[in-house]
Protein backbone atom coordinates (compact mmCIF):
# COMPACT_ATOMS: atom_id res chain seq x y z
CA UNK A 1 0.00 0.00 0.00
CA UNK A 2 2.91 2.46 1.09
CA UNK A 3 4.16 1.55 -2.45
CA UNK A 4 1.52 2.21 -4.02
CA UNK A 5 0.80 6.05 -2.61
CA UNK A 6 4.38 6.55 -3.42
CA UNK A 7 3.83 5.83 -6.74
CA UNK A 8 0.14 7.66 -7.02
CA UNK A 9 2.30 10.79 -5.17
CA UNK A 10 4.91 10.62 -8.21
CA UNK A 11 2.85 10.74 -11.06
CA UNK A 12 0.42 13.44 -9.59
CA UNK A 13 3.70 15.37 -9.28
CA UNK A 14 4.45 14.86 -12.97
CA UNK A 15 7.68 12.43 -13.18
CA UNK A 16 7.44 9.35 -14.44
CA UNK A 17 7.68 5.62 -12.61
CA UNK A 18 10.89 3.78 -13.84
CA UNK A 19 10.37 -0.23 -13.59
CA UNK A 20 13.66 -1.13 -11.49
CA UNK A 21 14.13 -3.72 -14.51
CA UNK A 22 14.88 -0.56 -17.06
CA UNK A 23 16.27 1.81 -14.73
CA UNK A 24 19.39 -0.76 -14.45
CA UNK A 25 19.65 -1.62 -17.80
CA UNK A 26 19.81 2.06 -18.30
CA UNK A 27 22.55 2.91 -15.69
CA UNK A 28 24.44 0.15 -16.49
CA UNK A 29 28.08 1.63 -16.96
CA UNK A 30 30.07 -0.88 -18.11
CA UNK A 31 27.71 -1.70 -21.09
CA UNK A 32 27.54 2.37 -22.20
CA UNK A 33 31.29 2.30 -22.01
CA UNK A 34 30.99 -0.91 -23.98
CA UNK A 35 29.01 1.14 -26.71
CA UNK A 36 31.40 3.63 -26.54
CA UNK A 37 34.54 1.93 -27.17
CA UNK A 38 32.76 0.08 -29.81
CA UNK A 39 31.79 3.72 -31.71
CA UNK A 40 35.39 4.46 -32.04
CA UNK A 41 36.85 0.85 -32.24
CA UNK A 42 35.56 -1.83 -34.99
CA UNK A 43 34.62 -4.60 -33.78
CA UNK A 44 36.22 -7.48 -36.21
CA UNK A 45 34.55 -11.31 -35.99
CA UNK A 46 37.34 -13.66 -37.05
CA UNK A 47 34.98 -16.18 -38.55
CA UNK A 48 30.95 -16.03 -39.97
CA UNK A 49 29.64 -18.92 -41.94
CA UNK A 50 26.96 -17.27 -43.72
CA UNK A 51 27.69 -17.96 -47.46
CA UNK A 52 27.39 -21.63 -46.51
CA UNK A 53 23.90 -21.22 -44.81
CA UNK A 54 23.01 -19.37 -48.10
CA UNK A 55 24.33 -21.98 -49.97
CA UNK A 56 22.44 -25.29 -47.92
CA UNK A 57 19.08 -23.14 -47.85
CA UNK A 58 16.40 -25.22 -48.19
CA UNK A 59 13.98 -22.28 -49.23
CA UNK A 60 16.57 -21.52 -52.14
CA UNK A 61 19.81 -23.15 -52.13
CA UNK A 62 22.55 -20.64 -53.54
CA UNK A 63 20.16 -17.72 -54.05
CA UNK A 64 21.37 -14.30 -52.29
CA UNK A 65 19.08 -12.46 -53.21
CA UNK A 66 16.17 -14.47 -52.14
CA UNK A 67 18.42 -14.85 -48.63
CA UNK A 68 17.66 -11.23 -47.36
CA UNK A 69 19.98 -9.46 -44.75
CA UNK A 70 17.99 -6.60 -44.25
CA UNK A 71 15.59 -8.83 -42.68
CA UNK A 72 15.29 -11.02 -39.73
CA UNK A 73 17.15 -14.31 -40.78
CA UNK A 74 16.59 -18.05 -39.83
CA UNK A 75 19.90 -17.94 -38.57
CA UNK A 76 21.97 -16.13 -36.23
CA UNK A 77 23.28 -13.28 -38.41
CA UNK A 78 21.30 -10.25 -40.44
CA UNK A 79 22.00 -6.73 -40.81
CA UNK A 80 19.59 -5.24 -38.19
CA UNK A 81 21.40 -7.34 -35.90
CA UNK A 82 24.95 -6.71 -36.68
CA UNK A 83 24.13 -2.79 -36.01
CA UNK A 84 22.49 -3.94 -32.51
CA UNK A 85 25.71 -6.00 -31.97
CA UNK A 86 27.84 -2.20 -33.59
CA UNK A 87 30.23 -4.97 -35.79
CA UNK A 88 32.32 -2.84 -37.68
CA UNK A 89 34.38 -5.76 -39.46
CA UNK A 90 33.52 -9.83 -40.37
CA UNK A 91 35.74 -12.27 -41.83
CA UNK A 92 33.08 -13.99 -44.11
CA UNK A 93 34.27 -18.08 -44.19
CA UNK A 94 34.06 -19.27 -47.43
CA UNK A 95 34.12 -22.84 -45.88
CA UNK A 96 33.73 -25.70 -48.37
CA UNK A 97 33.62 -29.04 -46.44
CA UNK A 98 36.48 -31.43 -47.12
CA UNK A 99 34.68 -34.65 -46.88
CA UNK A 100 34.51 -37.31 -50.50
CA UNK A 101 31.39 -35.72 -51.38
CA UNK A 102 32.30 -32.55 -52.02
CA UNK A 103 36.01 -33.68 -53.47
CA UNK A 104 33.86 -35.54 -55.93
CA UNK A 105 31.94 -32.06 -57.00
CA UNK A 106 35.92 -30.36 -56.95
CA UNK A 107 37.38 -28.84 -54.41
CA UNK A 108 38.33 -25.79 -56.19
CA UNK A 109 34.88 -25.45 -58.27
CA UNK A 110 33.05 -25.59 -55.28
CA UNK A 111 35.33 -23.17 -53.24
CA UNK A 112 35.00 -20.65 -56.25
CA UNK A 113 31.35 -20.91 -56.26
CA UNK A 114 31.32 -19.95 -52.37
CA UNK A 115 33.59 -17.32 -52.45
CA UNK A 116 31.81 -15.72 -55.89
CA UNK A 117 28.55 -15.75 -52.97
CA UNK A 118 30.25 -14.33 -50.30
CA UNK A 119 31.42 -11.16 -52.74
CA UNK A 120 27.97 -11.26 -54.23
CA UNK A 121 26.43 -10.80 -50.29
CA UNK A 122 28.81 -7.52 -50.53
CA UNK A 123 27.92 -6.38 -53.12
CA UNK A 124 24.35 -6.74 -52.56
CA UNK A 125 24.39 -4.04 -49.75
CA UNK A 126 26.66 -1.12 -50.23
CA UNK A 127 25.47 0.90 -47.81
CA UNK A 128 26.10 -1.61 -45.18
CA UNK A 129 29.13 -3.93 -46.40
CA UNK A 130 31.75 -3.00 -48.13
CA UNK A 131 34.91 -4.95 -49.35
CA UNK A 132 38.17 -4.98 -47.48
CA UNK A 133 41.31 -6.59 -49.31
CA UNK A 134 43.83 -4.66 -47.28
CA UNK A 135 43.97 -3.78 -43.63
CA UNK A 136 44.40 -0.02 -44.12
CA UNK A 137 40.94 0.04 -45.88
CA UNK A 138 39.16 -1.17 -42.24
CA UNK A 139 38.98 1.66 -40.59
CA UNK A 140 37.75 4.11 -43.07
CA UNK A 141 35.11 1.51 -44.28
CA UNK A 142 34.37 1.24 -40.28
CA UNK A 143 34.19 5.32 -40.48
CA UNK A 144 31.83 5.55 -43.18
CA UNK A 145 29.21 3.80 -40.79
CA UNK A 146 29.61 -0.01 -42.68
CA UNK A 147 31.08 -3.37 -41.91
CA UNK A 148 34.53 -3.92 -43.25
CA UNK A 149 34.06 -6.83 -45.22
CA UNK A 150 36.78 -9.58 -45.54
CA UNK A 151 36.83 -12.91 -47.04
CA UNK A 152 38.44 -16.39 -45.16
CA UNK A 153 39.02 -19.60 -46.72
CA UNK A 154 38.40 -22.75 -44.33
CA UNK A 155 40.02 -25.71 -45.23
CA UNK A 156 43.44 -25.67 -46.99
CA UNK A 157 41.71 -28.37 -49.24
CA UNK A 158 40.64 -26.35 -51.55
CA UNK A 159 43.79 -25.42 -52.82
CA UNK A 160 43.68 -29.32 -54.41
CA UNK A 161 47.90 -29.34 -53.69
CA UNK A 162 48.12 -26.45 -56.07
CA UNK A 163 50.00 -23.65 -54.85
CA UNK A 164 48.83 -21.83 -58.53
CA UNK A 165 45.06 -22.15 -57.43
CA UNK A 166 46.22 -20.73 -53.52
CA UNK A 167 47.63 -17.79 -55.70
CA UNK A 168 44.18 -17.51 -57.45
CA UNK A 169 42.00 -17.84 -54.16
CA UNK A 170 44.51 -14.86 -53.01
CA UNK A 171 43.83 -12.69 -55.90
CA UNK A 172 40.03 -13.18 -55.94
CA UNK A 173 40.19 -11.84 -52.45
CA UNK A 174 40.79 -14.39 -49.93
CA UNK A 175 42.47 -12.84 -46.66
CA UNK A 176 43.56 -15.66 -44.64
CA UNK A 177 43.31 -19.61 -45.12
CA UNK A 178 42.53 -21.84 -42.19
CA UNK A 179 44.67 -25.14 -43.13
CA UNK A 180 42.62 -27.81 -42.68
CA UNK A 181 39.33 -28.08 -41.69
CA UNK A 182 37.96 -31.78 -40.11
CA UNK A 183 40.14 -34.28 -42.43
CA UNK A 184 43.90 -34.38 -42.81
CA UNK A 185 45.09 -33.58 -45.88
CA UNK A 186 48.07 -34.82 -48.10
CA UNK A 187 49.98 -32.07 -46.70
CA UNK A 188 48.85 -31.45 -43.48
CA UNK A 189 47.52 -32.69 -40.25
CA UNK A 190 43.63 -31.78 -38.67
CA UNK A 191 42.86 -31.78 -35.06
CA UNK A 192 39.69 -34.12 -36.24
CA UNK A 193 41.98 -36.19 -38.67
CA UNK A 194 44.51 -39.41 -38.05
CA UNK A 195 48.34 -37.88 -37.32
CA UNK A 196 49.30 -39.11 -40.84
CA UNK A 197 52.34 -36.53 -41.01
CA UNK A 198 53.37 -35.23 -37.47
CA UNK A 199 52.04 -32.16 -38.96
CA UNK A 200 52.98 -30.49 -42.11
CA UNK A 201 54.50 -32.08 -44.74
CA UNK A 202 57.63 -30.58 -46.80
CA UNK A 203 54.70 -28.94 -49.17
CA UNK A 204 52.82 -27.92 -46.38
CA UNK A 205 55.81 -25.92 -45.48
CA UNK A 206 56.32 -24.73 -49.22
CA UNK A 207 52.48 -23.60 -48.62
CA UNK A 208 52.97 -21.67 -45.66
CA UNK A 209 55.88 -19.65 -47.14
CA UNK A 210 53.92 -19.08 -50.40
CA UNK A 211 51.57 -17.49 -48.00
CA UNK A 212 54.12 -15.57 -46.47
CA UNK A 213 55.12 -14.13 -49.49
CA UNK A 214 51.46 -13.41 -50.68
CA UNK A 215 50.38 -11.50 -47.07
CA UNK A 216 48.07 -14.42 -46.90
CA UNK A 217 47.31 -15.08 -43.12
CA UNK A 218 47.92 -18.74 -41.46
CA UNK A 219 44.85 -19.89 -39.97
CA UNK A 220 45.71 -22.51 -37.27
CA UNK A 221 42.18 -23.39 -36.50
CA UNK A 222 41.08 -26.81 -36.83
CA UNK A 223 45.06 -27.86 -36.91
CA UNK A 224 46.51 -30.79 -34.87
CA UNK A 225 48.63 -29.20 -32.13
CA UNK A 226 51.82 -30.76 -34.49
CA UNK A 227 51.02 -28.60 -37.53
CA UNK A 228 50.46 -25.88 -35.37
CA UNK A 229 54.07 -26.00 -34.55
CA UNK A 230 55.41 -26.22 -37.38
CA UNK A 231 53.08 -23.68 -39.22
CA UNK A 232 54.56 -21.26 -36.12
CA UNK A 233 57.92 -22.64 -36.76
CA UNK A 234 58.00 -22.31 -40.84
CA UNK A 235 56.09 -18.63 -41.02
CA UNK A 236 57.54 -15.61 -41.17
CA UNK A 237 54.69 -13.64 -40.26
CA UNK A 238 51.98 -13.58 -37.49
CA UNK A 239 49.93 -16.20 -37.53
CA UNK A 240 45.96 -16.52 -36.64
CA UNK A 241 43.26 -18.77 -34.82
CA UNK A 242 39.91 -17.33 -37.03
CA UNK A 243 37.77 -19.25 -33.94
CA UNK A 244 39.37 -21.50 -31.46
CA UNK A 245 39.03 -21.12 -27.49
CA UNK A 246 41.53 -22.47 -24.56
CA UNK A 247 42.07 -26.15 -24.23
CA UNK A 248 43.30 -25.59 -20.67
CA UNK A 249 39.84 -24.47 -19.84
CA UNK A 250 37.24 -27.16 -22.39
CA UNK A 251 39.77 -30.38 -23.23
CA UNK A 252 38.90 -30.54 -26.92
CA UNK A 253 40.93 -31.28 -30.04
CA UNK A 254 39.40 -27.50 -31.58
CA UNK A 255 40.99 -25.36 -28.86
CA UNK A 256 44.66 -24.48 -28.26
CA UNK A 257 47.14 -25.91 -25.62
CA UNK A 258 48.58 -23.33 -23.63
CA UNK A 259 52.00 -23.98 -24.92
CA UNK A 260 50.66 -23.29 -28.71
CA UNK A 261 49.14 -19.93 -26.71
CA UNK A 262 53.12 -18.85 -25.71
CA UNK A 263 54.53 -19.52 -29.16
CA UNK A 264 51.69 -17.64 -30.19
CA UNK A 265 53.13 -14.57 -28.11
CA UNK A 266 56.53 -15.19 -29.46
CA UNK A 267 55.20 -15.29 -33.27
CA UNK A 268 53.16 -12.03 -32.53
CA UNK A 269 49.79 -13.68 -33.64
CA UNK A 270 46.45 -13.61 -32.46
CA UNK A 271 43.89 -16.24 -31.52
CA UNK A 272 40.08 -15.22 -31.94
CA UNK A 273 37.71 -16.98 -28.99
CA UNK A 274 34.83 -18.98 -31.08
CA UNK A 275 31.82 -19.23 -28.93
CA UNK A 276 30.56 -22.56 -29.56
CA UNK A 277 29.03 -24.62 -26.82
CA UNK A 278 31.00 -27.59 -26.99
CA UNK A 279 34.52 -25.54 -27.59
CA UNK A 280 33.81 -23.25 -24.26
CA UNK A 281 32.03 -25.85 -21.88
CA UNK A 282 34.09 -29.17 -20.42
CA UNK A 283 30.72 -30.57 -18.97
CA UNK A 284 28.79 -30.36 -22.81
CA UNK A 285 32.25 -31.37 -24.65
CA UNK A 286 32.76 -34.30 -22.24
CA UNK A 287 28.73 -35.52 -22.46
CA UNK A 288 28.65 -34.81 -26.29
CA UNK A 289 31.79 -37.87 -26.37
CA UNK A 290 29.38 -39.67 -24.08
CA UNK A 291 26.82 -39.05 -26.45
CA UNK A 292 28.26 -39.95 -29.49
CA UNK A 293 30.11 -43.50 -27.77
CA UNK A 294 26.46 -44.85 -26.45
CA UNK A 295 24.70 -43.86 -29.73
CA UNK A 296 27.32 -45.90 -31.76
CA UNK A 297 26.76 -48.69 -29.72
CA UNK A 298 22.93 -48.83 -29.90
CA UNK A 299 23.14 -48.43 -33.39
CA UNK A 300 25.35 -51.37 -34.53
CA UNK A 301 23.28 -53.60 -36.37
CA UNK A 302 19.99 -51.35 -36.71
CA UNK A 303 18.87 -51.20 -39.47
CA UNK A 304 15.50 -49.51 -39.70
CA UNK A 305 15.34 -45.85 -39.88
CA UNK A 306 12.54 -45.38 -37.56
CA UNK A 307 14.20 -47.10 -34.90
CA UNK A 308 17.29 -45.17 -35.28
CA UNK A 309 15.83 -42.03 -34.99
CA UNK A 310 14.15 -43.04 -31.93
CA UNK A 311 17.36 -44.64 -30.60
CA UNK A 312 19.02 -41.44 -31.38
CA UNK A 313 16.51 -39.13 -29.85
CA UNK A 314 16.67 -40.90 -26.66
CA UNK A 315 20.12 -40.51 -26.53
CA UNK A 316 20.00 -37.24 -27.17
CA UNK A 317 17.57 -36.73 -24.24
CA UNK A 318 19.98 -38.57 -21.51
CA UNK A 319 23.04 -36.64 -22.31
CA UNK A 320 21.02 -33.28 -22.52
CA UNK A 321 23.07 -30.16 -20.44
CA UNK A 322 22.91 -27.03 -19.68
CA UNK A 323 23.85 -24.50 -22.07
CA UNK A 324 27.14 -22.69 -22.09
CA UNK A 325 27.38 -19.21 -20.84
CA UNK A 326 28.81 -15.44 -21.79
CA UNK A 327 30.61 -15.85 -18.61
CA UNK A 328 32.48 -18.84 -19.87
CA UNK A 329 33.27 -17.40 -23.35
CA UNK A 330 34.58 -14.34 -20.98
CA UNK A 331 36.70 -17.33 -18.78
CA UNK A 332 38.47 -18.08 -22.38
CA UNK A 333 39.21 -14.80 -22.97
CA UNK A 334 40.66 -13.80 -20.19
CA UNK A 335 42.61 -17.25 -19.78
CA UNK A 336 44.36 -16.65 -23.43
CA UNK A 337 45.17 -13.16 -21.58
CA UNK A 338 47.04 -14.27 -19.06
CA UNK A 339 48.98 -17.48 -21.30
CA UNK A 340 49.50 -15.26 -24.65
CA UNK A 341 48.72 -11.24 -23.54
CA UNK A 342 46.50 -9.13 -24.35
CA UNK A 343 48.07 -8.28 -27.21
CA UNK A 344 46.82 -11.75 -28.90
CA UNK A 345 43.43 -12.31 -27.94
CA UNK A 346 40.66 -11.58 -30.67
CA UNK A 347 36.79 -12.65 -31.49
CA UNK A 348 35.89 -15.47 -33.91
CA UNK A 349 32.58 -16.38 -33.06
CA UNK A 350 31.65 -19.23 -35.35
CA UNK A 351 28.18 -17.55 -35.90
CA UNK A 352 25.99 -19.48 -38.59
CA UNK A 353 28.37 -22.20 -38.36
CA UNK A 354 26.60 -23.82 -35.53
CA UNK A 355 23.35 -24.56 -34.39
CA UNK A 356 23.08 -23.19 -30.50
CA UNK A 357 25.39 -20.53 -29.22
CA UNK A 358 26.24 -19.61 -25.01
CA UNK A 359 23.21 -18.13 -23.37
CA UNK A 360 23.70 -14.18 -23.81
CA UNK A 361 25.35 -14.95 -27.45
CA UNK A 362 22.85 -16.21 -29.19
CA UNK A 363 23.51 -14.02 -32.12
CA UNK A 364 25.75 -11.32 -33.64
CA UNK A 365 23.43 -8.32 -31.62
CA UNK A 366 24.84 -9.41 -28.51
CA UNK A 367 29.02 -8.39 -28.58
CA UNK A 368 28.04 -5.06 -26.09
CA UNK A 369 27.26 -7.66 -23.82
CA UNK A 370 30.41 -9.66 -23.71
CA UNK A 371 32.62 -6.25 -23.86
CA UNK A 372 30.64 -5.08 -21.11
CA UNK A 373 31.68 -8.16 -18.95
CA UNK A 374 34.94 -8.13 -20.03
CA UNK A 375 34.85 -4.59 -18.64
CA UNK A 376 33.07 -5.35 -15.48
CA UNK A 377 35.95 -7.86 -14.50
CA UNK A 378 38.26 -5.46 -14.84
CA UNK A 379 39.40 -4.53 -18.63
CA UNK A 380 40.81 -0.83 -19.50
CA UNK A 381 39.08 0.77 -22.23
CA UNK A 382 42.60 -0.18 -24.00
CA UNK A 383 42.60 -3.32 -23.71
CA UNK A 384 39.25 -3.58 -24.72
CA UNK A 385 39.85 -1.86 -28.48
CA UNK A 386 42.56 -4.60 -28.72
CA UNK A 387 40.35 -7.46 -28.54
CA UNK A 388 38.33 -6.49 -30.41
CA UNK A 389 39.86 -4.98 -33.37
CA UNK A 390 43.30 -3.75 -33.05
CA UNK A 391 45.17 -6.96 -32.68
CA UNK A 392 43.87 -8.61 -35.89
CA UNK A 393 44.32 -5.24 -37.64
CA UNK A 394 48.05 -5.41 -36.47
CA UNK A 395 48.36 -9.33 -37.20
CA UNK A 396 46.90 -8.28 -40.58
CA UNK A 397 49.04 -5.35 -41.45
CA UNK A 398 52.36 -7.13 -40.75
CA UNK A 399 51.45 -9.90 -43.10
CA UNK A 400 51.31 -7.28 -45.09
CA UNK A 401 54.35 -5.53 -44.86
CA UNK A 402 56.46 -8.99 -44.48
CA UNK A 403 54.74 -10.03 -47.85
CA UNK A 404 56.04 -6.80 -49.71
CA UNK A 405 59.71 -8.02 -48.24
CA UNK A 406 59.62 -11.30 -49.47
CA UNK A 407 57.90 -10.62 -53.03
CA UNK A 408 61.03 -8.57 -53.26
CA UNK A 409 63.23 -11.60 -52.47
CA UNK A 410 61.84 -14.37 -54.43
CA UNK A 411 59.33 -15.14 -57.09
CA UNK A 412 56.31 -17.32 -56.68
CA UNK A 413 57.03 -21.02 -55.85
CA UNK A 414 56.47 -23.40 -58.73
CA UNK A 415 57.23 -26.46 -56.28
CA UNK A 416 54.62 -29.48 -56.27
CA UNK A 417 53.70 -31.48 -53.90
CA UNK A 418 55.46 -34.63 -55.93
CA UNK A 419 58.69 -32.87 -55.91
CA UNK A 420 59.15 -32.41 -52.36
CA UNK A 421 57.08 -34.87 -50.83
CA UNK A 422 57.63 -37.34 -53.37
CA UNK A 423 55.04 -39.98 -55.70
CA UNK A 424 51.45 -39.60 -53.86
CA UNK A 425 50.21 -42.80 -53.13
Amino acid sequence: MITTALAVMTLLQGAPVVPKTASKTAADPFLTRARAILKETPLIDGHNDVPWAIRISKEKPMDVEAYDLRKATAGQTDLPRMAQGMMGGQFWSVYIPGEEETKKLGYAKVQLEQIEIARRVIQKYPDRLELAVNASQVLPIFRRGKVASMLGMEGGHAIENSLGALRAFYALGARYMTLTHNVTLDWADAAAGPATHGGLTKFGEEVVREMNRLGMMIDLSHTSPETMEDAIRVSASPVIFSHSSARALCDVPRNVPDAILRQVASNGGVVMVTFVPGFISQDIATKARERREALKAKLEGVTDEAEKKRITDEVAAQFKTKNATLAQVADHIEHIRRIAGVDHVGLGGDYDGTDELPEGLEDVSKYPGLVAELLRRGWTDADVKKLVGENILRVWASNEQIAARLRNERPASTATIEALDGARK
